[in-house]
């Protein structure tokens, strides 16, 4: 739960050089998102490459064309992300509504007919020309904007009113809506878990959130059961191998890859599940073909990747909140949040752990929306990390410039041989001799 005051404990380590600490932790921090990050972009551009080569030319005689497409995305993830990380935090503060209402706007357009783009049935996409953008992605980021934003103006009405309660739930039921008419439950499921974890580290009261969860559980259980092709997956789900030619055979050609890779996997490039065995090799069951190739050392590797970029996420989080950035450490918490729920169901799916959900894998996955909206939360996280180091420079004592001894005068004793100092002790030590006194003659 976030608190909105430094403790006494923090203030006397500050003033005993502890701010010294931070900024060395705040270097860590900066060091393992981008360690963290990079790693999980260059593995995914990697098997990517592995995983889409045949499918590529066999659908564009090119069997590059994946390839050089998700090159071209990075780069412009490269773009988006140093933009986003030369915003300032108080901008993102002040647009939370005018977000919300972009976000309002894009899904609505996304629906229009002759505007939005339908494929296997579902209307998701905007077509930009190099590639069809799914506003879904950014409005689950613009949406963790307005939430931190509300959180912020609200602190302590979210804890003591139910309407400052239900107030951005309202919001949330809405965009809901619009995502359900597309249909997209897999964002729907996303987007709501990030948001109720916003609200439990907000510090709203324990028996309101489970209340909350509940009806937002019993909705979602509802939602699954509505439609056909929803009960179709998880039937295909709890008994894949009983459907593993219609609805479960995307499932277990997943699992036979799993299978296959055992420990150490078969080796880069002998993947046999990418050979039109396995629907979506190269978008959503990357990680099936890693595991295939890579093995369980591959997979543990990507997972522990993901787990360093969450908890990297939180800690920045948590360092803002020492410096009384509510708003940044809220939204902090919430894109680490959202990009582990996110890999999280995709390695889920991947692995038979949880139903077909049709999302990404951050970072890895072949998708220009994806990969942009990636870096925008990476370098949304980043700007966080650098205020909060700012402030962390300013309020990091002074330290006097050291001033060089002075120089004491050259003894006998420093550079002395010992034969001659043994001499000149026994000749000081040794008994004068009396002088004789001059004898005085009297005229």
């Amino acid at each position: 739960m976030i608190t909105t005051q430094i403790t006494s404990q923090t203030m006397i380590s500050s003033a005993n050089g502890g701010v010294g600490e931070d900024h060395l932790g705040a270097m860590n921090r900066q060091s393992m998102l981008f360690l963290s990050a990079a790693s999980l972009l260059c593995i995914g551009f990697v098997m990517l490459f592995s995983a889409s080569l045949d499918i590529a030319e066999s659908l564009t005689n090119n069997p590059l064309y994946f390839v050089t497409r998700q090159g071209v995305f990075i780069a412009l993830g490269f773009s988006v992300g140093f933009f986003v990380y030369h915003v300032p935090m108080d901008l993102w503060q002040k647009s939370g509504f005018l977000l919300f209402l972009v976000s309002f706007v894009l899904l609505a357009i996304v629906l229009v007919p002759f505007i939005g783009h339908e494929v296997n049935g579902s209307r998701r996409w905007i077509p930009l020309g190099l590639f069809n953008f799914q506003p879904s992605e950014i409005v689950k980021v613009f949406m963790l904007v307005y939430l931190a934003g509300y959180m912020l103006r609200k602190q302590e009405e979210l804890r003591s009113q139910w309407a400052a309660f239900l107030k951005p739930m309202g919001m949330l039921t809405i965009i809901i809506l619009l995502l359900l008419k597309e249909p997209d439950f897999g964002s729907v499921v996303v987007l709501v878990l990030a948001y109720l974890s916003m609200l439990f580290l907000g510090g709203v009261r324990i028996s309101r959130f489970f209340a909350l969860v509940g009806v937002c559980a019993v909705a979602l259980g509802l939602l699954a059961f509505s439609q056909p092709y929803r009960v179709a997956r998880l039937k295909s789900f709890l008994e894949p191998w009983e459907h593993q030619f219609s609805s479960g055979y995307q499932l277990t050609q997943s699992l036979i890859a799993f299978g296959r890779g055992e420990y150490f996997g078969v080796g880069l490039g002998n993947s046999v599940q990418k050979l039109f065995y396995l629907p979506e090799a190269h978008t959503d069951f990357v990680f099936a073909v890693l595991a295939e190739e890579l093995g369980l050392m591959g997979n543990l590797t990507i997972i522990s990747l993901f787990a360093c970029l969450f908890i990297t996420g939180i800690l920045i989080g948590r360092a803002a909140e020492k410096q009384q950035r509510i708003f940044s450490a809220y939204l902090a918490f919430g894109l680490s949040i959202l990009l582990a729920v996110q890999a999280l169901f995709n390695l889920g799916v991947n692995m038979g752990i949880l139903p077909t959900k049709g999302l990404t894998l951050p970072l890895m996955s072949y998708g220009g929306s994806s990969m942009l909206v990636s870096f925008l939360m990476l370098g949304m996280l980043a700007r966080v990390e650098r205020e909060t180091r700012e402030i962390e420079a300013q309020m990091a004592p002074k330290r006097a410039p050291k001033r060089k001894p002075k120089k004491e005068a050259k003894t006998t004793m420093n550079k002395t041989p010992k034969a001659v100092l043994k001499k000149a002790i026994l000749k000081k030590s040794a008994p004068k001799k009396s002088m004789p006194k001059n004898n005085v003659v009297v005229a």
